[in-house]
């Protein structure tokens, strides 16, 4: 097993050029009691951690432990078993900027001497990994360190005290596993080579957090219907599902006209919530001209669903920032650097609840209707195949010329027409960009465009 500098060997970090192993693999090595090394996000610590079950923690695993790492051993478990074991917190005063939640440290009552050695250590993991286990097995405080992991899992925080709880899930193990941040033989973090180097010298399988956050959307189903019922519409017969997120708790509508049948081709439109352009009739976009199009044409189509996100307010910052931005746009910045100029990003919203709706109500690949390349990738990216890209008319007007070149220029949609001279008159639609196939990227683990490939494009726009 080698992490060689090779993006096309695998899953890859593009910025580093470092090649992970799949998750698949990671979960192989966990059923068998071995050790992996998950590395986080790059701007969050970007170190790497050991991690390996606590069912099954051996003195020859802590020695090695031990001796690429602090030397500070972490068994990161759930408040559940944390309650059960009677384990409080380190402190009622998180101040740590990761909010890392050590809890008191704890030895095994019995059957350990000083309790710092390789097996004293091993011994207290698995008493704290046996469901048999109760308080008085333990004494505090000790040589371990329990973690507090964050309900959701890695979807809840990016951490490795969660991403740890999700493997050790994943692989059939009890929520309990170990973790040590690993070091250089210097003393300084390792890093994404080093760790190549460190995975590549004993075999130990390496993943990203990216990698396993994106292995649970796509093998987990993470959001749940809560009510479906007929919606007659200015723009058609629909039926509503009303379906809420796992992770998050955010709110999606899906709107289905017809029978969604096998799942294949489906007129799909997703539609990022906008209060002010879809209720408020808002000059500043075209959102609302552009859902009630959606909505005609799924519904003259007489098969489709629209999928109304209603965490996609103002491109993900949410109602009240929108706002924030729009008074920076009269000021004379554009939709993007308005986001920029508040701390928040150009563009916060992702596609994999979305594409978690669609996999829910059947929906196996789509005729979609956009202008957003990203969006594209993005359901793909999430299990949702795209099948064509149907082009959809922009709404023009006196007032949403600049926030139609700022997407058309800097956000890369793919549409003509808004140079062509004058005013256009309200909602006056505007022919959408016939583009080759391969102007589509694809995503990496953070969102980012990456790279090509191919997809067909359905001639025309929405009426």
């Amino acid at each position: 097993m080698e992490h060689r500098d090779d993006p096309t060997a695998g899953p890859a970090d593009t910025s580093a050029g470092i090649r992970f192993d799949t998750v698949e693999q990671a979960l192989g090595a966990l059923r068998a009691g071995r050790m992996v090394i998950v590395v986080d996000d790059e701007a969050r610590e970007n170190e790497g951690d050991l991690i390996f079950p606590a069912q099954t923690a051996t003195a020859e695993q802590l020695a090695f432990a031990v001796r690429h790492s602090t030397g500070i051993i972490c068994v990161p478990t759930t408040a559940e078993e944390l309650d059960r074991l009677d384990i409080p917190m380190m402190t009622d005063r998180n101040t740590d900027p990761k909010r890392t939640a050590f809890t008191l440290s704890a030895d095994a009552r019995n059957g350990v001497t000083t309790g710092v050695s390789a097996a004293d250590r091993a011994r207290t993991i698995r008493v704290l990994a046996d469901p048999d286990s109760v308080p008085t097995d333990l004494v505090h405080p000790g040589h371990v360190f329990p973690l507090r992991a964050r309900r959701g899992g890695i979807l809840a925080r990016r951490g490795h005290t969660e991403a740890a709880i999700d493997l050790m899930r994943l692989s059939g193990h009890r929520p309990v596993g170990v973790l040590v941040e690993v070091v250089n033989d210097d003393g300084t973090m390792a890093r994404r080579h080093e760790l190549c180097q460190l995975a590549d010298a004993h075999s130990i399988p390496m993943i990203s957090v990216g990698e396993l956050e994106h292995f649970r959307w796509l093998h987990e189903e993470l959001v749940e219907e809560v009510v479906t019922a007929h919606l007659p519409t200015a723009h058609g017969e629909f039926t509503a599902h009303a379906l809420r997120s796992r992770v998050d708790g955010a709110e999606y509508l899906a709107l289905v006209c017809g029978s969604i049948g096998d799942g294949e081709d489906v007129l799909t439109r997703v539609h990022s919530a906008c209060l002010t352009g879809d209720v408020l009739s808002s000059l500043r976009c075209d959102c609302g001209p552009q859902l009630r199009a959606a909505m005609e044409t799924i519904s003259a189509r007489g098969r489709g669903v629209l999928v109304y996100a209603s965490d996609h307010e103002g491109r993900g910052i949410g109602l009240i920032d929108k706002l924030r931005a729009y008074a920076l746009q009269e000021g004379g910045m554009d939709t993007l650097d308005a986001n920029v100029a508040l701390g928040l990003p150009a563009d916060a919203r992702s596609y994999a609840t979305a594409a978690q709706v669609l996999r829910f109500l059947g929906v196996r690949s789509v005729e979609l209707m956009t202008n957003n390349p990203d969006k594209v990738a993005g359901l793909e990216r999430y299990g949702v195949s795209v099948s064509a890209r149907r082009a959809t008319p922009t709404f023009a007007n006196g007032e949403n010329l600049t926030y139609l070149r700022t997407k058309r220029d800097r956000m890369g949609h793919l549409f003509t027409g808004l140079d062509a001279g004058g005013t256009p008159p309200p909602s006056a639609a505007l022919p959408s960009e016939e583009t080759a196939s391969s102007d589509r990227p694809a995503l990496d683990d953070s969102g980012d465009r990456t790279g090509d490939s191919s997809i067909n494009e359905t001639e025309g726009a929405a009426r």
